[in-house]
């Protein structure tokens, strides 16, 4: 089996590019919906998250409000969270993987992740694909995704990055870079030609 970290800066496109090889056969975990469910009321997580920040990011039906906390950890904070939250998700991601590899031996398991180069996790990958694009395009697609203004969207991505290696630094760590910098027409054949190799490698 085949493991294989996607990963980009916010707004990059990654989940568009995760749905892509999740067609093509590719078995997909995204990292921010792991951690999210790891942080669900009851949980380890939870607790060690609600008393490091404290009672003002829950919300009153005892869920987290990601929001307020985002406010609070962007961009001086966000170590504290990672710290927490972070040795749970690289858990049971592997776990994920392991459970993957057990059923299909030639299967392509990725995991959709915005800090594996950050969270030092690149080491539980044989592959690494990272996905750019402009920032002019990462704000106009934030907004889009909030409902934002531009200008509000420009310094929510400039704030969120400060806290995210640089681009040209995992691209550096890549064994595959995706521009997602035009259309859906113009991925698709990168996002082709990267899964042909995955399931190459995969198989041999």
């Amino acid at each position: 089996m085949l493991r294989v970290g996607l990963t980009g800066g916010l707004a990059s496109g990654k989940s568009s590019v995760g749905e892509m090889l999740q067609a093509r056969g590719a078995h997909v975990l995204q990292a921010d919906r792991l951690a999210q469910e790891l942080m669900k009321p009851g949980l380890p997580v939870y607790d060690a998250v609600v008393k490091h920040f404290g009672p003002e990011i829950v919300k009153p039906d005892g869920t987290i409000h990601r929001v307020k906390l985002a406010g609070i950890v962007f961009p001086g904070r966000i170590e504290e969270l990672n710290r927490i939250v972070h040795p749970a998700v690289i858990r049971r991601q592997g776990e994920w993987m392991d459970e993957i590899g057990a059923r299909e031996p030639h299967a392509v398991a990725i995991v959709e992740a915005a800090l594996i180069v950050e969270a030092g996790a690149g080491r539980q990958f044989q592959k690494l694909i990272v996905v750019t694009c402009s920032l002019e395009q990462k704000v106009e697609r934030f907004a889009k995704r909030l409902g934002v203004s531009l200008e509000d969207a420009r310094a929510e991505v400039e704030r969120r990055m400060a806290a995210q290696v640089a681009d040209e630094v995992k691209v550096k760590n890549a064994d595959f870079v995706i521009d997602n910098s035009g259309s859906a027409e113009q991925l698709e054949p990168q996002v082709e030609k990267v899964w042909a190799e995955l399931k190459r490698l995969a198989s041999s």
